[in-house]
C-alpha cells in the first residue's frame, strides 16, 4: 500500500512516537536526562529531515524504535537511548564525530563511532572478509558492550520493517541474522529479542513453513488458554493459602523452535507435545526467593506427577548469561505433559532484560558473573592476530547456543563449560598453559585420556606433563572456540620453527644444485611444486615432506628458460578458475579409515561424489573393497542402519601433518639411567610421540620395544642416530611386526 501522510500528520506522528519512548523506559528518567534525550532527538530530526526510508516514512521513525527497544526491551539508560538515537547521524548526514563528541562528550562520541564502523562493513565481500568485519565488530566490546545492544536493537527493527525491501536483500539480511544476531542476543540474555529475531528470520527464509505454523498457532490458542486456566485452577487454592502473589501464563514456543523440532524430530506441527510453558512468577525478597520457589514446585508436583528426568534447575546454578528458572516437567490435564517455568519477579526481569537487569540486581563487590567472564573470554580470542577469521566466525558461533553442564575442580569449585566438551576443553577453560601441558585427568578419581566427554557433576583433576605439547590431532575433539585457537595458534608457531629451519635447508640445498636463493627462484619452485605460499615451501621442506628429486626435477626444468616460461604461462591461465578446489585438494590430501588411522585401498561412491575435505564414512562392501561416502549421503541412514557392523571411521588429512606409527627395537649393555636418556632423547625430537615402552633387564642386557609416531622416514633416521649416540645403545633396528 502506497505511504500517503502530509507533513503535518507526520510531524504529530515524531511527536507521538517520541513521547511514546519516553513513556516506555526501564530506568528512571531524571529533568537532566530527559532534556539531554531532547536534545539528542531535536538533532537527530534536523540531521534526518531530509531522508526517507524505503517505505516511504520518514526516516527518523527508525532512530525513534531503535532506541524505544534500547530504553524498554533491553532495559538500557539515558547514554544508550541518546547513542540509538544518533546511531545513524555521523554515517548518512553532514555530522561528524567531533560534532557529537562537542555536544554530549566522549562516552557517547565513542558508542556512536563503534555503530559507524559496523554500519559500513560492506556485506557484499566474499566470506573471509565479510568474517574478519564481524571479528571487529565484535572488538568493538572492548569498547564498550552497549555498541553491540544497540546494533542488535537497530537489527530487530530492521527486520521488523523488511517488507519494502527486494527479496534477494531480504533473504541476505534474513540469514545474516539467523547466523550471528540471534545467537548473539541469545549469549547476552536477550531471550526475547532473540526470539523475534528467529521468528523473523525465518519468515524471510522459510515464509512458506512460517506462515504455515503461524496460522495452526492461532488455530489452537483458544485451546491452550483454556487449557492453563485449568491448570491455574487446580493449584491457585494451594498457592493462595501459602499466601503468594504471583500470576500464572502461558509462554508459547516460538514459531522458530517448533520448526526446528519439526525437522530434528522428522514429526509434524500436531505430533509436537510441548508448544507451551506454564510459567509461574511470584513476588518475593532475594533472601526468600529460592526457598519460595521450592515451595511452589512442592505444591505443583503435590497436585500433579513430575517427570523427575525433565528437572533443570537454574535456580541454584545459574546460567552463565544470568539466567535464573526452575523449569518442571509435569503430567497435567487431559493426561499431557506440560513445562512448568517458576521464577521471581526478579529472575523474570533478567530473563527478559538481560544484561541491563543482570546489572540491576548485582551487588557491589559481588564476584564477576559469567557473563563477565564470557565477555573477557571472548576480548582474549579477539585480539588474538593469529586465529584465522573464518574459522573464529565458525567457532564463535558454536559458542553462542550452546548448552551448558557444570563440573567441579579438585577443590570444590563449579565451573560452568559447554555440553560436549572433554577434559581437554576443560583445561583450557581454567589456563592456555595448563591446556598446552594436559595429557589427561583424573575424573571422579579415575585417570580418564584427553578426549574423554565430561558430564554434569564430575569432579575434574587436570595432569600436566612439561613435555607435553599441541598436536594436530586434538582439534579432532575440542568444542571449545578457547581450545581450538590456542591449539591452532600453538600448531601455527610450531610451523613458523619448521618453515624457518626449512629456509635455511632449502637455501643449502639450492645452492648445491647450482641455483640462486631469491625471491624469483622460490616463486618458481612454489609454483613447480602446486603449492601456495613461499612458507608451504618452506614448512614442507622444514618437516621432510619434499624430497630432494623433486628439487632436482625442478633445477632440471629450470635449465631450459623457455619451457618453464611456457608452462609458467600456461599454467597461470588454466588454473586460475579452480583455485578454490586446489586448495582444498591440498589441504586435505589424504583419506585415513579407523582410530589408527590406516591407509587403505578405497572407492569413492558414486551416489553422493565425495571429495577431498567432505565429512565422509568407510562402508566394507561385499565384491568391491571400500566404498566412501558422504556423511550426510541419501544413502547413509540407511547404510548405517541397516550395516553398522560395515561402517569405518574415515577422514580427509593433510599428509604434511600426518603421523606414521613406527615400531623400533633397542638392545645394548643396562647402563644406569639409560630409559631416562632414551625418553629424553625421543621426547626432544619435534613431532614424535610415545604410544608404549616396554624395557626389559637381565643380567646387564638391556632390551627394549618402543611405538612411537613420526611425520615422515627423514625423521625417523634423524631420531635413530640420535639413540644410537646413548652410551650403552648398541643397536636399533625398525620392526614390522609388533
Amino acid at each position: 500500500m502506497a505511504y500517503t501522510a502530509t507533513i503535518e500528520e507526520e510531524n504529530k506522528e515524531i511527536a507521538s512516537r517520541y513521547k511514546d519512548l519516553l513513556k516506555g523506559t526501564y530506568q528512571t528518567l531524571t529533568a537532566a536526562d530527559k532534556k539531554d534525550i531532547r536534545k539528542a532527538f531535536d538533532l537527530a530530526v534536523e540531521a534526518h529531515s531530509s531522508q526517507r526510508r524505503k517505505t516511504g516514512e520518514p526516516y527518523i521513525y527508525h532512530p525513534i524504535a531503535v532506541a524505544k527497544i534500547v530504553a524498554y526491551e533491553i532495559g538500557l539508560g539515558t547514554t544508550s537511548i541518546i547513542a540509538a538515537l544518533l546511531h545513524d547521524v555521523v554515517e548518512d548526514t553532514h555530522y561528524t564525530l567531533e560534532d557529537i563528541e562537542g555536544e554530549f562528550g566522549e562516552t557517547i562520541a565513542r558508542i556512536v563511532s563503534g555503530l559507524t564502523k559496523i554500519s559500513r562493513l560492506n556485506k557484499e565481500q566474499d566470506v573471509s572478509i565479510q568474517a574478519e568485519n564481524f571479528r571487529k565488530m565484535l572488538l568493538t566490546l572492548n569498547d564498550d558492550v552497549r555498541v553491540i545492544l544497540i546494533k542488535i536493537a537497530d537489527r530487530l527493527h530492521n527486520m521488523q520493517t523488511m517488507d519494502a525491501m527486494p527479496p534477494h536483500k531480504q533473504l541476505k539480511i534474513a540469514s545474516e541474522t539467523l547466523y550471528i544476531y540471534a545467537p548473539l542476543a541469545h549469549r547476552l540474555g536477550l531471550y526475547n529479542i532473540k526470539t523475534e529475531l528467529e521468528d523473523l528470520g525465518l519468515k524471510y527464509t522459510e515464509p512458506e513453513v512460517f506462515n504455515d505454523i503461524l496460522a495452526k498457532i492461532k488455530e489452537s490458542k483458544e485451546e491452550q488458554d483454556k487449557y492453563i486456566e485449568e491448570f491455574s485452577q487446580v493449584i491457585k487454592s494451594s498457592l493462595d493459602k501459602e499466601k503468594f502473589k504471583y500470576i500464572i501464563k502461558g509462554r508459547s514456543k516460538s514459531i522458530y523452535s517448533i520448526r526446528r523440532k519439526m525437522r530434528a524430530q522428522n514429526v509434524t506441527y500436531n505430533e509436537i507435545y510441548d508448544k507451551f510453558a506454564i510459567r509461574i512468577i511470584y513476588e518475593s525478597n532475594e533472601s526468600q526467593e529460592k526457598f519460595d520457589a521450592w515451595k511452589i514446585y512442592s505444591i505443583v508436583t503435590d497436585h500433579f506427577q513430575p517427570n523427575p528426568t525433565r528437572l533443570r534447575d537454574w535456580i541454584t546454578q545459574p546460567k552463565s548469561t544470568g539466567y535464573e528458572s526452575l523449569h518442571i516437567t509435569v503430567m497435567g490435564p487431559d493426561a499431557r505433559w506440560v513445562e512448568v517455568q517458576i521464577r521471581s519477579e526478579r529472575m523474570d526481569e533478567i530473563a527478559e532484560k538481560g544484561y541491563a537487569a543482570h546489572y540491576k540486581y548485582k551487588h557491589a563487590g559481588e564476584k564477576e558473573s559469567g557473563l563477565d567472564t564470557w565477555l573477557n573470554r571472548l576480548k582474549e580470542t579477539l585480539e588474538n592476530p593469529d586465529v584465522d577469521a573464518v574459522d573464529f566466525v565458525e567457532n564463535f558461533k558454536l559458542n553462542l547456543y550452546t548448552k551448558e553442564i557444570f563440573v567441579f575442580t579438585p577443590k570444590g569449585d563449579i565451573k560452568a563449560i559447554p555440553k560436549g566438551a572433554t577434559t581437554l576443553d576443560f583445561a583450557f577453560t581454567i589456563h592456555t598453559q595448563v591446556g598446552m601441558k594436559c595429557r589427561g585427568a583424573r575424573v571422579n578419581g579415575k585417570l580418564r585420556p584427553l578426549n574423554h566427554i565430561l558430564k554434569s557433576g564430575d569432579q575434574v583433576e587436570i595432569i600436566t606433563a612439561n613435555q607435553q605439547k599441541p598436536n594436530i590431532r586434538w582439534l579432532d575433539f575440542v568444542v571449545t572456540a578457547r581450545a581450538r585457537g590456542r591449539i591452532k595458534a600453538a600448531l601455527k608457531e610450531e610451523q613458523k620453527e619448521l618453515a624457518n629451519e626449512g629456509k635455511e635447508i632449502l637455501a643449502r640445498k639450492l645452492r648445491s644444485l647450482k641455483l640462486n636463493y631469491n625471491e624469483n627462484t622460490i616463486n618458481e619452485l612454489v609454483s613447480f611444486l602446486k603449492l601456495k605460499t613461499s612458507h608451504d615451501l618452506f614448512y614442507r621442506i622444514g618437516n621432510g615432506s619434499i624430497e630432494n628429486k623433486q628439487l632436482k626435477d625442478f633445477a632440471s626444468q629450470k635449465n631450459n628458460a623457455f619451457i618453464s616460461f611456457f608452462k609458467n604461462r600456461i599454467k597461470r591461465t588454466s588454473n586460475q578458475p579452480n583455485t578454490d578446489k586446489e586448495e582444498i585438494s591440498q589441504k586435505y590430501d589424504m583419506l585415513v579409515f579407523g582410530q589408527e588411522e590406516e591407509q587403505l585401498d578405497y572407492k569413492l561412491a558414486v551416489c553422493c561424489n565425495p571429495i577431498p575435505g567432505d565429512k565422509v564414512f568407510g562402508f566394507l562392501t561385499i565384491n568391491e573393497g571400500i566404498k566412501v561416502h558422504k556423511k550426510d549421503c541419501p544413502n547413509a541412514v540407511g547404510l548405517r542402519a541397516k550395516y553398522a557392523y560395515r561402517v569405518m571411521i574415515a577422514k580427509w588429512i593433510d599428509s604434511t601433518q600426518q603421523d606414521f606409527r613406527v615400531f623400533l627395537h633397542v638392545s645394548g649393555s643396562d647402563k644406569f639411567g639409560l630409559v631416562n636418556q632414551l625418553t629424553k632423547v625421543i621426547s626432544n625430537n619435534m613431532h614424535v610421540n610415545i604410544h608404549t615402552l616396554n624395557i626389559s633387564g637381565n643380567q646387564g642386557i638391556f632390551d627394549g620395544k618402543i611405538t612411537i609416531s613420526v611425520q615422515n622416514n627423514k625423521q625417523l633416521k634423524r631420531l635413530i642416530d640420535n639413540i644410537k649416540k646413548i652410551d650403552g645403545i648398541e643397536k636399533v633396528d625398525r620392526i614390522y611386526k609388533h
